[in-house]
């Protein structure tokens, strides 16, 4: 670890932005819901890649495919939340802690449980995430940052698409019979 000693910007000033015509006290509304935004993306980041590690069964690798994509979307929407919250004039939230403190939603913890418990604890936390995001998107138009706006609004197609998925994977339709089940 570096020994210098020089902090340019402490984590929790939020300076706002001339070249976005963004003052602080406005700029610090908006960071502060893209930095929860931001550890709400990494806490689901960190289970759907859990869960892509451990899935097995019959439909192992349409889930593990699927699976990889979604936390493939997830980070790269926390990138973009990230750069967002910089180009602000804010301090993106990160390390394992803080993220921790500022997320809205709690990751499932170290067990492995049965695919369906996985995807429906999956598919709740994007509901959180969801109701979270849809609010920020009417922070900013709200406080007229339409750039921030537009980039939630992307982004919450995203969430919802992969929501979406888990939810046809939880429906009882199946191709896989009871028989083949007992007998695995």
């Amino acid at each position: 670890m570096s020994t210098q000693k020089n902090v340019r910007q402490p984590a929790d000033v939020v300076e706002g932005s001339e070249a976005l015509r963004m003052d602080a006290d406005r700029a610090e509304q908006l960071v502060d819901a893209l930095n929860t935004d931001l550890a709400a993306t990494y806490v689901l980041y960190h289970q759907l890649k859990k869960h892509h590690w451990v899935v097995e069964g019959a439909e192992f690798l349409d889930l593990h495919v699927f699976l990889e994509e979604a936390y493939e979307h997830a980070e790269v929407f926390a990138d973009e939340l990230a750069e967002r919250a910089q180009a602000l004039g804010g301090v993106p939230v990160s390390g394992g802690k803080a993220l921790e403190e500022h997320a809205p939603v709690s990751h499932e913890g170290q067990d492995v449980y049965d695919i369906r418990t996985s995807l429906r604890n999956d598919m709740e936390m994007y509901g959180d995430i969801i109701e979270t995001l849809r609010e920020h998107v009417e922070l900013a138009e709200n406080l007229g940052d339409h750039t921030t706006a537009h980039l939630l609004r992307e982004n919450l197609e995203h969430v919802e698409g992969d929501a979406h998925h888990i939810e046809h994977y939880l429906e009882d339709d199946t191709l896989v019979t009871e028989d083949a089940v007992h007998h695995e």
